[in-house]
């Protein structure tokens, strides 16, 4: 079982190439088989049961190899922190944010954050479900499922050029139906990172642990496992149905991923 079977991740690989001499020496090593995504998983739990926040140093890598070429997506620890610690403040008020957060730790996020350059992630990532924009960038002749030592898994992966002619398409459908607001806005920002990357860079959207319960979910309603997961399907069939106009057609295919990812979730209570 992964360290933190709750995550999925929505990964963006730039050619190794394009980051710096320095940075392509550390990450040329490291390989596909290279057990980074572990490694992550286990550095994040030790980070919190840990009393003092770590220092900025040099972070890890995950790797894959598509026609014998690289493409690294940096951990980006640092700057993950520092955009966790922002979400965190702005859900409270500020009255109360130092009884959860020592305002130590906040300025040490800050000034190690300081020293980092690149303060955009390669990584984004989510817990006991997966935003349903993160489908729109994908093809159901994308995905690739199975399962290994770690349990079930699915991995969705495309080229980042197809993903954002499909996500500025999302967001074309959803402001044409709705008009500006916070869907609208999510999947604007998600547009907005993707264009920050190299044009070959690849996207990949990795379930995680994730994949094993909606595997479980799946065969308990009575379906065969993960070969029944159509959410790349059922956000396509709901912007289409925008797109063309039809209500009930985007319903359809909203209201099935909703109950799809809502049994997952629901396995957070039950744990």
């Amino acid at each position: 079982m992964r360290p933190t079977p709750y995550v999925a991740s929505l990964r963006v690989y730039e050619p190794i190439s394009a980051f710096s001499v320095t940075d392509q020496d550390r990450w040329s090593p490291l390989t596909s088989k290279s057990q980074t995504s572990t490694d992550e998983q286990s550095q994040a739990l030790r980070r919190v049961i840990s009393s003092h926040f770590l220092p900025v140093k040099a972070d890890g890598a995950h790797v894959i190899e598509i026609d014998d070429r690289k493409y690294v997506a940096p951990w980006s620890t640092t700057t993950r922190c520092w955009a966790a610690l922002e979400d965190f403040k702005s859900s409270l008020p500020t009255s109360v944010i130092n009884f959860f957060l020592p305002k130590a730790v906040e300025e040490a996020i800050n000034s190690t954050t300081q020293l980092v350059e690149d303060k955009v992630s390669h990584i984004i990532t989510s817990t006991w479900s997966i935003p349903p924009r993160w489908f729109s960038l994908f093809e159901p002749s994308e995905r690739v499922q199975g399962e290994d030592i770690d349990g079930f898994y699915t991995i969705l992966q495309t080229a980042i050029s197809k993903a954002k002619q499909r996500c500025h398409f999302a967001h074309q459908a959803v402001l044409n139906a709705f008009g500006q607001g916070p869907i609208e806005q999510e999947i604007a920002d998600l547009l907005s990172w993707l264009s920050l990357f190299n044009e070959e860079s690849i996207v990949e959207c990795d379930y995680g642990g994730l994949a094993s319960y909606l595997n479980r979910s799946l065969r308990e309603q009575g379906q065969p496992g993960l070969v029944a997961d159509t959410s790349i399907e059922d956000v396509a069939r709901s912007l289409a149905g925008l797109a063309a106009g039809d209500g009930a057609l985007a319903g359809q295919g909203y209201e099935r991923l909703v109950t799809r990812w809502r049994r997952v979730a629901a396995f957070e209570q039950a744990i």
